[in-house]
């Protein structure tokens, strides 16, 4: 069980730092298809937040990668 809370917890703490530094993408969250579920009442494992974690991290990383900060 600790487990999962810590990858909630990174998870929340993630979609905060993206809601504060990085408005752009936390926009397109909602539409992000790993945040849709496509049964009424879905079961979500502990792996499957885990992959949720990843696909945040990438999102950073490859906004990062693509789009230069004006000095």
């Amino acid at each position: 069980m600790n487990d999962l809370r810590k990858v909630l917890g990174e998870i929340s703490q993630l979609t905060a730092d993206i809601e504060t530094n990085y408005p752009e993408l936390y926009r397109s969250l909602d539409e992000n298809p790993l945040t849709i579920p496509s049964k009424s009442h879905p079961h979500v494992n502990k792996e499957d937040l885990k992959e949720y974690l990843e696909s945040l991290k990438q999102l950073i990383k490859h906004h990062l990668e693509t789009h230069t900060k004006n000095g």
